[in-house]
């Protein structure tokens, strides 16, 4: 009573009923139909496969009777013939479908490969074309160049016109130095002062009696 409660249980899977079949390695078996079907396509095989059929022709065509294992019409040899060909088509199928596996396989990589390249091919242009819009706004050998020789001239010019400045000042007080760096010589043209440097003012004059 028990038991028959138990099958009656929903929450066990039920056993399988029926006729089990052997279990077989799928990746072990693959392998030797393709061994076979890559054996089948060489030319060894048609070579000796030739030379069976013709032995066996010979055989039971020359051979005394008593000694002849399938007589002429061949029945035997069309069954094993028929029996060779009836294998040999699966497991070339066989074969051909795991190299189309491998063949999707391989596909699928070489997609997902050629992605990561185009991917990298493209982030490398644009760094490179970052690089070049900031090469671009980067001074160049030759504009420093001519910016420091300019500067140059400028130190020089600058110089050689202190020099002049402070030897005039040595030579004389009738020397003026204006306050733009321009030098003239005191006169009373422009009324400047031989004293002080300030200029004269006329005293207005007092009318006559």
């Amino acid at each position: 009573m028990s038991e028959q409660r138990r099958a009656e249980r929903l929450d066990l899977p039920r056993e399988p009923r029926g006729l089990k079949l052997p279990r077989v390695d799928q990746e072990t078996f693959g392998r030797w139909a393709e061994g076979i079907a890559r054996g089948m396509g060489t030319a060894n095989f048609i070579v000796y496969m030739t030379l069976v059929i013709t032995a066996w022709f010979v055989w039971n065509t020359l051979a005394p009777a008593g000694l002849r294992f399938d007589p002429y019409t061949f029945t035997f040899l069309t069954l094993v013939l028929s029996i060779q060909a009836s294998y040999a088509a699966p497991l070339i199928l066989l074969a051909q479908n795991r190299q189309a596996d491998r063949d999707r396989i391989a596909l699928d990589e070489d997609r997902r490969r050629a992605t990561m390249q185009k991917a990298d091919t493209e982030y490398l242009a644009r760094e490179i074309a970052a690089l070049r819009i900031a090469l671009g706004e980067v001074a160049t050998r030759d504009f420093v160049r001519s910016e420091l020789a300019r500067l140059a001239e400028e130190l020089d010019e600058a110089a050689h016109r202190r020099q002049r400045l402070e030897r005039r000042q040595r030579e004389g007080p009738g020397i003026q130095t204006g306050g733009d760096g321009l030098e003239e010589p005191r006169d009373e043209v422009d009324g400047d002062h031989a004293g002080d440097g300030r200029h004269d003012v006329e005293a207005p004059r007092r009318p006559e009696s």
